[in-house]
């Protein structure tokens, strides 16, 4: 099979990068990192949400370019069926992508009002309303499918796109000290243990560059 690669930005702030990356670790296809300075202006604007569209992450795979999140996701189930990405019950996988589709296009208050950043930590940070709505919704998502599939994850035991829309929020949990209910505590636990996420969070402090607008003292 050809050569994949995955064109993403900062490993600290791009919610959407991580996505795409844990989309196709997932799957198990083998690709290549590119990496999109954060200075890009292009990669900037995707992480300060002041682009209508969101150009990484970007898989290119056997002559196809695909740079959203949800178009990776269906492109690597149909390569990778097997790696579970989406479920095989017809009801759950109609609610995975429900669940995921609400992840890709809502969220606006709380993608705002808590930006990713992995390297911080505000214990205080105090959640104002309209990001509160957002988080009670997904907090409400989580519980759902974690009573429907007996966990760890979303819809089972082991992660699947939903898992891989989601992770950025459990990062933002813990980053701005949100309290949840037991079940979701654990559920975000789970999602940070992943190999794959420490290793992406390990990278992510790493990253020498840092974004000044989103590194403010809340």
């Amino acid at each position: 099979m050809a050569k994949a690669s995955l064109t993403i930005s900062s490993k600290n702030y791009s919610s959407w990068s991580l996505r795409g990356w844990l989309l196709t670790k997932f799957s198990g296809l083998d690709f290549e990192e590119i990496v999109v300075a954060p200075d890009d202006p292009s990669a900037r604007a995707e992480i300060l949400l002041l682009s209508p569209t969101i150009l990484v992450p970007c898989l290119r795979h056997d002559g196809a370019t695909i740079w959203d999140t949800l178009a990776i996701a269906e492109y690597l189930n149909e390569l990778f069926p097997e790696a579970g990405l989406l479920p095989k019950d017809l009801v759950a996988r109609a609610s995975c992508r429900s669940v995921s589709g609400e992840m890709h296009s809502g969220f606006a208050n709380m993608r705002s009002a808590l930006p990713m950043n992995l390297k911080a930590h505000y214990p205080d940070f105090k959640v104002w309303a309209g990001a509160r709505a957002d988080i009670d919704r997904i907090v409400t998502i989580w519980r759902e499918c974690l009573a429907a599939s007996h966990g760890p994850f979303l819809f089972g035991k082991a992660p699947c796109m939903a898992d891989a829309m989601y992770a950025p929020v459990c990062s933002r949990f813990l980053t701005y000290n949100v309290k949840l209910d037991p079940a979701c505590a654990a559920y975000c636990q789970t999602v940070m243990a992943m190999p794959f996420m420490k290793e992406w969070v390990e990278a992510a402090k790493n990253e020498p560059d840092e974004v000044e607008e989103l590194d403010v003292e809340f």
